[in-house]
């Protein structure tokens, strides 16, 4: 007896205790909605930032730990890669296609939560990299949350750390039900 075998044996013999029905709706709904509820919040806000703030001053929220200060990144996290800006582009194209495709061919409300948070953090830096000076694919993200003295990013970057966050933890959770299925298959 092989393992699915069991797993079907066990739950055949226990009606009692079955396990939810794995998720039959794709990702790619809430992926999307997600996604575009990140890339409207992202370039609100840096719109906003843009228009109140004034490049290099910084407004203290939580004294020293946290403010608001508008900087113009060219490169990536850290301001690493600054010369780089359209490997930059041409990373987050990629990587928004990729989402895209995962969301696709995964099931799940967890999978389109997270996926769609990477997405709409990629496509809203995306477009500062597609729509900003200094040319179009080499244009500068708007930065303007200030974390201490360490770096400043902006809602697309929270919204892709998050993301990457809810991602790693449905890869290292089992599916709902999963559990419970393979430990009363045990003998």
């Amino acid at each position: 007896m092989n393992v699915p075998d069991a797993v079907e044996t066990a739950d055949a013999g226990d009606a009692d205790e079955k396990a939810p029905p794995p998720p039959t709706r794709r990702a790619v709904g809430a992926a999307l909605a997600v996604g575009a509820l990140g890339l409207a919040l992202d370039q609100g806000t840096k719109a906003i930032a843009a228009a109140r703030l004034t490049p290099g001053e910084r407004v203290p929220l939580l004294g020293d730990l946290f403010g608001l200060s508008l900087v113009y990144n060219p490169g990536a996290a850290f301001s690493l890669g600054a010369g780089s800006t359209w490997i930059f582009t041409a990373v987050g194209v990629l990587a928004s296609v990729a989402v895209v495709v995962f969301a696709v061919r995964l099931r799940g409300l967890r999978w389109g939560l997270a996926l769609g948070m990477v997405l709409g953090g990629a496509v809203g830096n995306l477009v500062d990299r597609l729509g900003n000076p200094p040319a179009i694919g080499q244009g500068h993200v708007t930065d303007f949350l200030a974390y201490g003295s360490l770096f400043v990013g902006n809602v697309a970057d929270v919204f892709v750390v998050a993301g990457v966050g809810l991602v790693c933890l449905n890869l290292a959770s089992p599916r709902p039900g999963e559990n419970h299925r393979v430990r009363n298959a045990q003998p």
